[in-house]
C-alpha cells in the first residue's frame, strides 16, 4: 500500500537522468551548443510520445535508490560514499538532485560523478556545465564505474529495522528478568506466542527437541527480521522500502543458513551426500553430483523464494495503479472508473500482502530449520545402538 500511495503522488514527479554528452573533436562551440539543443527537444518530444510508463513506474519504485522519496519534490536524502582512484567522497545525496520548473526531481551531475539510473559513475568535471536530460531516452551511462559504498533505502531500512529489534527484544528480556515466574504483560505478552512459535512449532519438530536450543536463537532472529522488514514495506508514506525484495538482502541472509548448515553437518550428512549408503556403485556416480549440487541449491531456493515473492506482491499492486493513472491519461472518465476498481482491488492485495509478510517469514525459518535438522540428524542404525546400550545397562 506504501508502493501505491507513493506511486499517485510521484506520478508527476518521476526523475530525469542527466546523460554526460560527450565532446566531439574538431566542432566549433556554435555546433556543439546548436547539436545539445538537438538533443533535447528530440529527447522533450519522445518524452510526448512515449507518455506514462506502467514498467518504468514499477522498476523505479521497486529498485534500490540513495534516496527515500517520500512523493513529488520531497524526499529525504541519504549519505552517498564513494571510492574514485584512491579517493573516498562522501557527501549527501542531496548533490545529485534539483527541482525543476514542473515542480519534479531532475539529477544533476556533482564532483564529476554521476547518478544515472540509481547507479554512480565518474564522467568527470566537464560535465557539471552541460545540462542534459534525457531518462527516458535509454541511453547507457558513460563513464568510470566506481566503489559505491552508499546507505540506499534497503541499506538504510535494514539498519532500522535491526535497531527496533534491538530495542524490542531488549525490552522483552528486562521484563524477563524483572519479572521472573510471573505472567507475561504488556508488548511482552503480545511478543511471547510469537516466540513460542518459532522454538516449539519450528525449531523442536524440524531439529529435535535436544538440538533446537542451539539454533533457536538465530531462527527467532531470522523470523522476526525478515517480518519486520516485510511490515515495513507496507507502510504508507514512506517510500515503499522493498528490503527483503533485494537480491543482496536475501543473499546474505542465505549465505548465513548455508554456512550454518556447513559447519553443523555431521559424518552422515556429508556421507551421504559424497558416498550414499546402500545405492549400487554405478548410480553413485550420477546420484553424488547431484547430492553435492543440492548443498548449494538448497540456500539459492530460500533467497529466490523470497526476494521473488516479496516482489510479485509490490508489483501487483503498482500495476493496477499504473493502468488508473494511464487510463486517466486519455480520459478522466476512464481514470476514475479503473481507478475505483484499482483502489478497491489494492485494499485487498494490502491485505494478502500482511499475510504474506508473515508467511514469507515462516517459509524461510521453517525451511532454515529444516536444512538444520537434516545436517545434524543421527543415522538410525546408530540411534538403534545408543538406546540398545542404555537398555543393556539398565
Amino acid at each position: 500500500m506504501s508502493l501505491s500511495v507513493a506511486a499517485f503522488a510521484q506520478h508527476g514527479g518521476h526523475e530525469t537522468v542527466s546523460a554526460a554528452v560527450e565532446p566531439q573533436a574538431q566542432e566549433t562551440a556554435i555546433h556543439a551548443d546548436s547539436s545539445v539543443v538537438a538533443h533535447a527537444d528530440t529527447t522533450a518530444a519522445h518524452e510526448e510520445e512515449e507518455g506514462f510508463s506502467i514498467g518504468t513506474m514499477i522498476m523505479h519504485h521497486i529498485s534500490d535508490a540513495h534516496q527515500i522519496h517520500l512523493g513529488g519534490s520531497l524526499y529525504i536524502p541519504l549519505p552517498v560514499i564513494l571510492w574514485h582512484e584512491g579517493h573516498l567522497e562522501v557527501f549527501s545525496s542531496s548533490n545529485f538532485y534539483e527541482v525543476n520548473e514542473h515542480g519534479e526531481l531532475d539529477y544533476k551531475p556533482y564532483k564529476g560523478f554521476e547518478n544515472h539510473h540509481e547507479q554512480i559513475v565518474y564522467v568527470g568535471e566537464h560535465t557539471e556545465e552541460v545540462a542534459g536530460h534525457d531518462a527516458h531516452a535509454g541511453h547507457e551511462a558513460h563513464g568510470v564505474k566506481v566503489l559505491d559504498f552508499s546507505i540506499t533505502k534497503s541499506v538504510f531500512g535494514l539498519l532500522l529495522v535491526i535497531v527496533i529489534l534491538v530495542i524490542m527484544f531488549r525490552a522483552i528480556a528486562k521484563k524477563y528478568t524483572s519479572r521472573p515466574g510471573q505472567a507475561p504483560s504488556g508488548f511482552q505478552n503480545m511478543i511471547e506466542p510469537f516466540i513460542l512459535f518459532v522454538r516449539d512449532d519450528i525449531a523442536v519438530p524440524s531439529i529435535g527437541k535436544k538440538k533446537a536450543e542451539r539454533y533457536t536463537p538465530f531462527l527467532l532472529t531470522v523470523f522476526f527480521f525478515i517480518w519486520m522488514c516485510n511490515m515495513l514495506g507496507l507502510v504508507p508514506f514512506l517510500g515503499g522500502f522493498n528490503i527483503t525484495g533485494t537480491l543482496s538482502v536475501t543473499l546474505v541472509l542465505a549465505g548465513i543458513v548455508f554456512i550454518i548448515t556447513s559447519v553443523s553437518g555431521n559424518k552422515h550428512y556429508w556421507g551421504h551426500i559424497f558416498w550414499p549408503p546402500g545405492v549400487p556403485l554405478p548410480i553413485k556416480f550420477i546420484l553424488v553430483p547431484i547430492e553435492f549440487m543440492s548443498v548449494f541449491i538448497k540456500p539459492a531456493v530460500l533467497m529466490i523464494r523470497l526476494t521473488a515473492n516479496i516482489t510479485a506482491g509490490h508489483i501487483i499492486i503498482l500495476a493496477f495503479v499504473g493502468l488508473a493513472l494511464m487510463f486517466g491519461q486519455d480520459s478522466a472518465v476512464a481514470g476514475y472508473g479503473v481507478g475505483v476498481g484499482s483502489v478497491l482491488f489494492m485494499i485487498f492485495m494490502y491485505f494478502i500482502e500482511l499475510l504474506v509478510a508473515f508467511l514469507q517469514a515462516y517459509v524461510f525459518t521453517l525451511l532454515a530449520a529444516l536444512y538444520f535438522g537434516d545436517a545434524t540428524q543421527e543415522h538410525h542404525h546408530e540411534e538403534h545402538e545408543h538406546e540398545h546400550e542404555m537398555q543393556s545397562a539398565h
